[in-house]
């Protein structure tokens, strides 16, 4: 098709119109008029259009979708010389048109939303079709008339926005761009209607330009999130979750402004949940059971009882629970609250993870931006860093649970080769009673090592313990696994035991801490020997175990050691257990000697 050219009929209608206003032209004057103006003026007119266009595909697509409206809603009012423009999205779920944004800014004091219907922004989105209004003060559907005359604004062109879907997950966004004129009775001229409308549909094209950009940082981020983690995982030396939280959080902050998040999981009779990792793990209490039916937050996440929707402070769904404001929700309690608010937390994002058909862990972030809501893929890579973390929980249970088959199974071996020498000795009839030891020690240790495999599926129940038999009991199991190791020069010491020292909780939870604290007390002796004692008491409300050994350690490690961050995994899996039993962990040293005393609440 050539170069445009000036219809014969519209040079006889404009002749027509100018001999009405008293313009007596010829044809032949006419032509060269509309030639001169097609050739000049309109050269200079879509001069401007195109670069106002240009403008528009030129917003940056790293804004969010709110601030690309805005700048939209600039250009065309710029160019449009017009006083104002707000743009209102539809909200199908509610039946309403959302303010979203306008320009000037400062113009945004409005309604957060209106009906979606009987209203001009309404019935622009229903019939996908602009509207003009020569009037406001004279228009029924437009309803805030005072707040516009105080503005002297009088006049407004309304606009369909309309970004199709992206993907199958996704929805068309439909809304409306207002733009507000000063005078009243304006004459829209087709020209500028259809100019209007062009410039909005361009802004289409930079959303779509955003969400490539968000698909392609957010497949870098899932890649970064699985590659991180599985070279954690891969590395010798066993997993701890903190270290994989402190290698993968980083990646998802350009997501949204994290400071905290946390991997909880719930026990098997899902009245409890766990806190089993967080980052950064000073501002968790790794081990701290919650009760779900006391926590409305927890109690929504675990039981996926609903009712689903966005609410005013909250979106509940069964993919993810999100806080819109922590201040105001219904569903945390007091003492969160203020923690938020301390922390100056303006968002809360509950990610559950599916195990099975039923929700087995959850993941929560805080943030301190305010989000007005999340994008599926957001959600998704949410999602995957918690099923990648799953994997990542139980290799640490795995290792952990590998660490601690050592004590027994030294132990089992250990009282085996004692019975197998009193047999090959021939001294049964003389040894009975220490054969019959031997072997229920064996029976009961390869018992525990059974439990210990079976912690993967769950824990068992709490029982009532005697702190001091137990204490006592792995005092020994320990001296049997030092004369296996043929560590002769430990001298071993049992000083005074409370009869009666009770505390509730797993039973196998408790072995595994006083082997490990004995084994780390045994591993700290010297090599040219020392002594290893143990005793229990009552300090108040607490039961008390303390072992002491010889050797020092520095202050700078006393710390260290404390927080679980020991070369080995005893002290790391020591920590977490005592949290999780609502105990706590001392030490001293000096002069020589280290004492480690772990106190648990008694009970009468």
């Amino acid at each position: 098709m050539g170069p445009y050219q000036v219809d014969q009929e519209l040079i006889e209608s404009i002749l027509v119109q100018l001999k009405e206003k008293g313009c007596d032209l010829s044809y032949d004057e006419v032509t060269m008029v509309v030639n001169l103006v097609k050739d000049k003026a309109i050269f200079h007119y879509i001069d401007q259009v195109i670069h106002q266009a240009d403008t528009i595909l030129d917003i940056n697509p790293s804004f969010t979708e709110k601030e690309i409206l805005e700048a939209l809603a600039m250009n065309v009012v710029e160019f449009l010389r017009a006083e104002a423009a707000s743009i209102r999205i539809y909200n199908p779920r509610k039946e309403e048109m959302v303010s979203f944004g306008s320009y000037p800014r400062e113009s945004e004091n409005r309604e957060q939303a209106i009906p979606f219907e009987d209203t001009i922004a309404g019935d622009v989105v229903k019939n996908r079709r602009s509207f003009i209004i020569p009037s406001i003060l004279k228009e029924e559907r437009y309803k805030d008339k005072m707040k516009v005359e105080k503005q002297g604004i009088h006049s407004m062109l309304a606009l369909p926005i309309s970004i199709p879907r992206f993907s199958l997950k996704d929805v068309d966004t439909e809304g409306c761009l207002q733009i507000y004129f000063r005078e009243e009775g304006k004459e829209f001229t087709p020209l500028e209607v259809r100019i209007a409308e062009m410039l909005a549909k361009r802004v289409s094209y930079v959303v779509a330009r955003k969400r490539i950009m968000d698909l392609q940082k957010l497949s870098t981020t899932k890649d970064r999130i699985v590659e991180q983690i599985f070279l954690k995982l891969g590395k010798r030396g066993g997993v701890k979750m903190k270290e994989v939280f402190n290698l993968v959080i980083p990646e998802l902050a350009d997501i949204m402004r994290i400071q905290r998040c946390s991997l909880f999981s719930v026990m098997e009779d899902r009245q409890q949940a766990v806190l089993e990792a967080g980052f950064p793990e000073v501002h968790h209490g790794i081990g701290k059971i919650f009760e779900v039916s006391e926590s409305p937050y927890i109690h929504t996440i675990v039981d996926q009882t609903g009712p689903f929707g966005d609410f005013e402070n909250e979106k509940i769904y069964p993919t993810y629970v999100h806080i819109l404001n922590p201040q105001r929700s219904r569903l945390l309690p007091p003492d969160l609250k203020r923690f938020l608010e301390i922390q100056q937390i303006h968002s809360v994002l509950y990610i559950p993870l599916v195990v099975n058909g039923k929700v087995q862990y959850f993941l929560t972030f805080d943030a301190q931006a305010q989000h007005p809501g999340f994008t599926d893929e957001e959600i998704e890579i949410f999602a995957l860093f918690g099923k990648e973390l799953m994997k990542g929980l139980r290799l640490e249970k795995m290792d952990d649970i590998l660490h601690d088959f050592k004590n027994p199974a030294i132990a089992a071996a250990g009282f085996a080769k004692r019975v197998q020498k009193i047999l090959a000795d021939g001294e049964y009839p003389t040894k009975k009673e220490k054969i019959n030891q031997a072997l229920e020690i064996i029976l009961k240790e390869t018992s525990r090592i059974q439990e210990l495999a079976l912690t993967l599926h769950g824990e068992g129940r709490e029982e009532m313990v005697n702190l001091s038999d137990k204490l006592k009991m792995r005092a020994m199991i320990n001296e049997e696994s030092l004369m296996e190791l043929k560590r002769d020069n430990v001298r071993l010491y049992e000083g005074a035991l409370e009869p009666s020292l009770w505390i509730r909780c797993y039973p196998l939870h408790i072995e595994r801490v006083l082997d490990n604290l004995l084994n780390n007390a045994s591993n700290a002796i010297p090599a040219e020997g020392g002594s290893l004692s143990v005793r229990s008491y009552r300090d108040g409300e607490w039961a008390v175990a303390e072992i002491s050994n010889t050797g020092q350690i520095s202050e700078e490690d006393k710390e260290r050691y404390l927080q679980g961050e020991g070369k080995g995994r005893g002290l790391h899996i020591t920590t977490r257990l005592v949290k999780r039993m609502g105990g706590k962990m001392e030490m001293e040293s000096g002069k020589g000697q280290t004492t480690f005393r772990v106190m648990f609440p008694g009970v009468e």
